[in-house]
């Protein structure tokens, strides 16, 4: 199988489109597609489902496509041996939800686009079970997670921090600015939300059904940051990561309400257990871990030096 072809074959299986892989490769579509039919034609079977103006992995392509991203690591790798540049190089396909994406990770990404240009960077956005899945499935080199849980079968995972969450609301709303309150007094209350499947709206959802026995009332925004903008307009509550919501509090446009969960999430990084890294992987792992701690140190509370004693006259 040829390199080439393979390169061709793992963007497409990535992105799902001809179209779009032709366009990041910079070929013509006609020759993604002649590259496609190459490889097919050499491994004797389809590797790709035509549905109209969709495309999806056949049972072949699916079981084809770790072979591929290992061979094509690899070939990285023994370039870079040869040239003894000893550059980080190689591509790697991160599994990752919207909360971290956008307020754990730009400091990584900025540092990777920057001083590892050569390490090509292909973010998925994607939940945890879907995320956990195409790990197993070595569709994806590693994922952000956020869980209650740190051990995922068939997978490696490390945590980089535990995730403080915070039940916020709009200032003029009835609840802020009492005193704490209790998970049944939340019932009835309207609440805002991601979507179904983002880990602390489940865990949420959970913890108020069980002390009401109903389904709680809630308005779905999808993402985080429309979530924030129907909180501040006064159309609910909702709990949301820390990190997420500093910004807001510290502006006042936010409020935080004296509500503790009684679950914790840890933001981790995970990939397929038995996977051998490529020194650029582990390299940008390495780098999530010290850049998420070097974050949250520099937002622990500094003690307040001591009051210089006054001299005696």
């Amino acid at each position: 199988m040829e390199l080439r072809l393979l390169t061709t074959f793992e963007k497409v299986a990535t992105v799902l489109s001809f179209t779009r892989a032709a366009a990041e490769l910079k070929y013509a579509q006609s020759s993604v597609t002649g590259q496609i039919r190459a490889l097919e034609s050499s491994l004797g079977t389809e590797l790709f489902e035509r549905l109209g103006s969709r495309i999806r992995l056949t049972e072949a392509g699916e079981r084809l496509l770790p072979y591929a991203r290992r061979m094509l690591d690899l070939a990285e790798e023994a370039r870079s041996a040869v040239t003894g540049t000893g550059e980080p190089a190689g591509p790697i396909n991160v599994g990752t939800m919207e909360s971290l994406t956008s307020y754990r990770l730009p400091a990584l990404l900025e540092l990777f686009h920057h001083r590892y240009p050569k390490v090509r960077l292909s973010l998925r956005p994607t939940l945890g079970d879907e995320t956990r899945r195409a790990l197993r499935q070595g569709m994806y080199d590693i994922g952000f997670l956020m869980e209650p849980e740190t051990v995922h079968p068939g997978l490696t995972s490390e945590v980089l921090v535990t995730e403080p969450l915070v039940l916020v609301a709009a200032p003029a709303h009835p609840l802020a600015g009492g005193a704490g309150l209790t998970t049944s007094a939340l019932a009835g209350v309207q609440l805002v939300g991601t979507e179904p499947g983002c880990p602390y709206r489940d865990l949420f959802e959970e913890e108020l059904r069980g002390s009401t026995g109903a389904p709680p009332p809630f308005r779905e925004f999808g993402t985080v940051e429309a979530t924030k903008r129907g909180v501040a307009a006064g159309l609910g509550v909702a709990l949301l990561p820390l990190v997420t919501v500093r910004q807001e509090l510290a502006s006042g446009v936010l409020v935080a309400l004296p509500w503790e969960p009684p679950f914790r999430l840890y933001t981790q990084v995970a990939w397929r257990e038995g996977k051998r890294l490529p020194a650029h992987v582990r390299l940008f792992i390495d780098e999530a871990q010290r850049l998420v701690r070097e974050q949250e140190r520099e937002r622990e509370p500094r003690h307040a030096p001591p009051d210089p004693v006054s001299p005696r006259g």
